[in-house]
């Protein structure tokens, strides 16, 4: 699969779950995971810490693996593009437990 597939790949699979799933804008779940998440956990997680830890989720997927998951590579690529969205939209960046 070439890059540019990777890419239209990922585009279509977040419309089809936004409309499953969220709202026909986009991909909106993760601010309320995190937030669900941090209210129980006592962290203080951003949408974009949500976002890296699906983008490092899916990573571990693919290379774990004998064989080709085209499902993991794909979602990476969306995962990406939310954690890039989510950062454009904030000022600070959140890290956790003083790593930096």
């Amino acid at each position: 699969m070439k890059a540019q597939e990777f890419l239209a790949a990922a585009a279509s699979h977040m419309q089809e779950r936004s409309t499953t799933y969220d709202r026909p804008t986009g991909e909106r779940s993760m601010s309320r995971t995190v937030a669900a998440f941090n209210e129980i956990t006592g962290h203080n997680l951003s949408e974009a810490d949500g976002w890296m830890m699906m983008m490092l989720l899916k990573a571990v997927r693919l290379t774990q693996r004998a064989t080709y998951h085209a499902d993991s590579a794909e979602d990476l690529v969306a995962y990406a593009a939310l954690l890039g969205e989510a950062r454009s939209n904030t000022s600070t960046i959140s890290y956790t437990d003083g790593i930096a």
